[in-house]
């Protein structure tokens, strides 16, 4: 039955998440503890000072060792390693991250989580707006190409795909930085935002006109790549008997292609899409640098650079979390499109 095969695949994806959580755990143990012991000294030294007035040096010394040994005991420092790791996977698991050392949000804030949240929407907006459109534009140009092998556009458009899959994508975002920033100077050259940022419907327009550059490269580089692997899915998927009996009947060339055609070269297309939409959560790290762009990509590298470990754990977290999730989609797509999977029946 179908839905004991996509309960079987969440509670399996759970597993392997727990697992994932349980792992980065244990690889940071040691530098988050550095951590947290830091935060715990810095909060018991202000605690001492607020009391230094009202108490001898020997009752601050012992209200120190208090101190320190109720946050040890609250955050599990005091135990063996594997149950510290436990523990703090245990918090990961449900999104406690704690705070960050130095990077904060936008409002001052140092709690990770609010941090990873607020890069999250503007990674959606540049990297997955532009996996989407090149998605569309994609898998209709390889449709066109699969439709007429060999001819014109087929050919011209495959010798495209060959030139720009060999360009480094930091590559063509600087050259168009080049042309469209300060030769012809239409587009901002970063940033999310003028400085001040406008208010109102103002902020709304300034925040597309800082965008269309990046997402115009993005897509620009994307679509080609796809366009090639969709002609190729679905040229195989045109010799088959089914196709050639379709056109046989007389059903016209569109119905024998996106009613037929299409529908049988969907799960390998899908796949594709799928994991090129959950691939662009994780955002861009070059990319994102040369574009001032602050998203999950820009907040990884920072949080490499500053060793803000609790915010490159919270940023790993969400970011796996986002694919496992995203897999579990594509499975239960696959079953809607692959009846055999809805019955556990084989090939």
């Amino acid at each position: 039955m179908y839905w004991k095969y996509v309960i079987r695949r969440i509670v399996s994806v759970f597993f392997t998440y727990v697992i994932i959580i349980f792992i980065y755990s244990a690889l940071f143990n040691t530098v988050m503890e550095k951590t947290i012991r830091a935060q715990i000294g810095e909060q018991v030294k202000q605690e001492m000072m607020v009391q230094s007035h009202i108490m001898s040096a020997a009752e601050l010394k012992r209200y120190q060792e208090e101190r320190l040994a109720f946050h040890y005991k609250r955050y599990h420092l005091d135990e063996p390693f594997l149950s510290r790791v436990f523990w703090r996977a245990i918090s990961t698991l449900k999104f406690d991250f704690g705070n960050s050392t130095i990077i904060r949000s936008a409002a001052g804030e140092r709690k990770v989580l609010t941090i990873v949240g607020e890069k999250i929407p503007r990674t959606i907006l540049l990297f997955t707006l532009a996996t989407a459109i090149d998605i569309i534009i994609g898998v209709l140009l390889g449709m066109k190409k699969a439709q007429k092998p060999g001819k014109f556009l087929d050919q011209s458009t495959s010798i495209m795909t060959m030139v720009v899959y060999g360009m480094p994508t930091w590559w063509v975002a600087m050259i168009l930085i080049m042309l469209f920033v300060y030769k012809i100077a239409i587009f901002p050259s970063g940033g999310l935002h003028s400085v001040p940022p406008p208010q109102g419907f103002a902020y709304v327009l300034d925040l597309l006109y800082h965008l269309a550059l990046p997402l115009l490269t993005l897509v620009l580089i994307g679509f080609w790549g796809r366009a090639y692997l969709t002609r190729n899915i679905v040229l195989s998927t045109l010799q088959e008997d089914y196709i050639m009996a379709a056109r046989a009947r007389g059903l016209s060339e569109r119905q024998v292609l996106y009613g037929h055609t299409l529908r049988s070269a969907a799960p390998p297309i899908a796949t594709m899409s799928i994991l090129s939409l959950l691939f662009s959560v994780g955002g861009g790290l070059i990319f994102e640098g040369i574009f001032s762009w602050p998203g999950m990509g820009n907040l990884y590298w920072v949080a490499i650079q500053q060793n803000d470990i609790p915010v490159l754990m919270g940023n790993l977290a969400v970011t796996t979390l986002f694919y496992l999730s995203g897999l579990v989609l594509l499975d239960l797509i696959y079953g809607v499109l692959d009846p055999r999977i809805k019955v556990g029946g084989k090939a």
